[in-house]
């Protein structure tokens, strides 16, 4: 029980990192120039819910931590939810016109790719932990 209780604080911290700065969440400490898509909320919770899985699996003594793991793929996702103009480093990178017509168009692969290695390192720790035989005292 304490697990489901850990996978369900780290999911809604996640959510609020993820959707506070992205505007998904209206505040007034941030704003967006570009409206958000429409798979940015179901992005922003299936991710929340992949890094609460994640954190909350026991970790067998052959598996590194996954705070690397869910960083990266919660990363992506913030990329992928945010607002392409409002991303200071793609602006700067880009231009905002840019970042409008380069990096708008790859934020959907972005989130792909942040939601495919949440759930490898997901599917990587229950590998170790069955091999291990920790699985089942998990």
């Amino acid at each position: 029980m304490r697990r489901v209780g850990i996978a369900a604080g780290v999911a809604v911290f996640t959510l609020l990192v993820i959707s506070i700065p992205t505007d998904l969440i209206p505040n007034p400490l941030f704003g967006r120039q570009v409206e958000a898509t429409a798979w940015a909320w179901p992005v922003a919770i299936v991710t929340a819910v992949l890094a609460g899985v994640l954190i909350a699996l026991p970790r067998p003594s052959s598996c590194r931590t996954a705070t690397r793991t869910g960083i990266i793929g919660g990363g992506l996702a913030y990329l992928a939810v945010g607002c392409p103009t409002c991303n200071h480093l793609v602006v700067l990178a880009l231009g905002a016109t840019g970042a409008l017509t380069w990096f708008a168009p790859i934020q959907p692969y972005l989130a792909l790719i942040g939601l495919a290695i949440l759930t490898t390192a997901i599917i990587h720790r229950l590998v170790l932990l069955r091999r291990s035989g920790d699985l089942r005292t998990a």
